[in-house]
């Protein structure tokens, strides 16, 4: 194990098994997370989505879910590292969820999801690398039935996935009265296919979707300028 540094204070323990990707940062931005939030991040990882928010205004509370036991050992590892007490690392099936959980009250759930489905594409022979990677212990439809169950009225869902994905997440949100409301895709430049899609959906809302400006990752100097500012953001106010 070893520690990626987030900011001057914030150190989070990554592993073979558990680490991150550029997605987590722009699936993070995109969510607009409040400070007043109730905030849940469903198999979270290493927790990597809760740990960039405490960079700048965290919500007053991230509940971080992950089946997986050494996941959760590495987010507390993380958590004593860093001095955070906002997260509240929970092992549960989010399937079920877990006693206690705060059904109802979350405005904000947050989840980067399984991409491929089970059985496509070439299986990681870690074990923690198929769950993560393919749908083999929950899939899209379980993530927005938990999020339901979650998520207050007006709450907002906000995943990331691939584009081929895209009919599956939007249908399983309509069926769990989760309405798509903002939609973005992302690229690498702006000469190829997008490879990521953000998407943001809210509970009980009436049917309107907004297509937002494509986000590109690169440019001719290397990352763009609204990329560089996502990895920076909450990193110019630290003492």
């Amino acid at each position: 194990m070893n520690f990626e540094k987030l900011s001057e204070k914030l150190h989070i323990c990554v592993s073979e098994e558990h680490g991150f990707g550029t997605d987590a940062f722009l699936l993070t931005h995109f969510s607009e997370y409040k400070a007043k939030d109730t905030a849940c991040d469903l198999g979270t990882g290493c927790g990597i989505i809760p740990m960039i928010m405490q960079r700048k205004n965290p919500p007053a509370v991230t509940y971080a879910v992950d089946i997986q036991k050494q996941a959760i050992d590495q987010l507390n590892i993380s958590l004593e590292k860093s001095g955070v007490d906002t997260i509240v690392p929970v092992c549960a099936d989010l399937k079920v969820l877990w006693e206690g959980a705060p059904l109802g009250k979350c405005s904000l759930v947050t989840c980067n999801p399984p991409y491929k489905a089970a059985k496509a594409g070439i299986e990681s022979e870690l074990d923690a690398h198929k769950i993560a990677r393919h749908e083999i212990l929950c899939d899209i439809n379980d993530v927005c039935a938990a999020a339901e169950k979650l998520l207050k009225f007006g709450g907002r869902l906000c995943i990331c996935n691939r584009p081929e994905r895209l009919a599956d997440v939007i249908s399983a949100m309509k069926n769990n009265n989760i309405e798509p409301k903002r939609l973005r895709f992302v690229s690498k430049n702006p000469s190829t296919a997008p490879w990521l899609f953000l998407i943001e959906g809210k509970k009980g809302s009436k049917p309107f979707m907004n297509i937002m400006p494509q986000l590109y990752i690169w440019n001719e100097n290397g990352y763009t300028d609204e990329v560089q500012a996502i990895y920076s953001a909450g990193l110019e106010k630290e003492d």
